[in-house]
């Protein structure tokens, strides 16, 4: 019995860490399954299909996130580093004054140093809160520029940038001034607008690269696999590049009409989604399900063995 609470203390210890990590990483799942979904949804919303029809799971949309999230985290690692190396000289440059101050209080040398570190945390404060005024304009005016196309980058941006000069501002100023406590209760505010606003960035990014990634994917459809499909009854496309033929019946034989230059748009939920050779705002994109009603060939591409 005497083992019992350190065993005890043992499983919580266990616990506290493990959920410690389950969380973080329950997070991160969620994060790029959102970002994945986001970036799939704009690049078959541009083939004209909603991709909820095609059936990905959680896993595919995982995979798919770190296409549209590179840049984004590349940029963001570039920018906080760029801070850090900002932020040390700043204060380095501050505790001297401070230090310089103390030792020579009777020159007037240091305090003015110090008054210039407290201007310029003011006048970092009055952009960053004049930005965030700014961003929140935009976002009460969504209703009149929701069509103009920077507005899911701009407005973030906006925020995101005045709520960072509005708290490094604060930052600043508490270095100049340790005992002054004034402008915290507005930090905690500060930063989740900071947050929201990197979120926002993030998705509005993921968005952007989906959907050059489906222009890019419609520009070369002949990297796609060759599908020809054989169906029981005509099909009267008019998707250009699309060779439609009647196959000679014989005893027995179901499928009628064979059609070549198909490309293998994607694959989902038992169902073939297939575009033609050449995609025009015009073109449409053939969903065919994998239940027998057609026969389906893949053409071979590569280099003969």
């Amino acid at each position: 019995m005497a083992d019992e609470p350190s065993t005890l203390s043992r499983v919580g210890n266990f616990v506290s860490s493990a959920a410690s990590v389950v969380a973080p990483l329950s997070v991160l799942t969620a994060l790029l399954f959102y970002f994945g979904y986001a970036s799939s949804r704009a690049q078959y919303e541009y083939f004209g299909i909603d991709v909820d029809t095609i059936g990905l799971s959680t896993q595919d949309y995982v995979l798919r996130s770190p296409q549209s999230l590179l840049t984004p985290l590349l940029g963001f690692l570039v920018l906080g580093i760029a801070a850090a190396t900002a932020h040390e000289a700043v204060r380095r440059r501050i505790e001297a004054a401070r230090a310089a101050a103390e030792d020579d209080a009777g020159t007037a040398v240091p305090g003015r140093r110090l008054a210039r570190c407290r201007r310029a945390a003011r006048v970092a404060r009055v952009t960053g809160w004049l930005l965030l005024v700014a961003g929140v304009l935009l976002v009460l005016a969504y209703g009149l520029l929701r069509d103009w196309p920077p507005y899911p980058l701009v407005t973030p941006v906006l925020m995101g940038v005045g709520a960072a000069l509005a708290l490094y501002g604060g930052s600043v100023a508490r270095l100049v001034d340790p005992e002054d406590r004034s402008r915290r209760p507005a930090t905690l505010l500060l930063a989740l607008v900071l947050a929201t606003s990197v979120f926002w960035v993030t998705a509005t990014i993921a968005e952007w690269s989906g959907r050059g990634v489906a222009r890019e994917a419609a520009n070369d459809l002949d990297r796609f696999p060759s599908v020809i499909l054989d169906t029981k009854e005509r099909l009267y496309l008019t998707s250009p590049g699309i060779e439609e033929s009647a196959l000679e019946p014989f005893p027995g034989s179901t499928f009628l009409y064979r059609y070549r230059n198909f490309r293998l748009l994607i694959e989902g939920g038992d169902r073939l989604f297939l575009v033609p050779p050449k995609w025009t705002p015009s073109n449409s994109t053939l969903v065919v399900p994998m239940d027998g009603s057609v026969r389906l060939q893949f053409r071979f591409q590569n280099s003969p063995p």
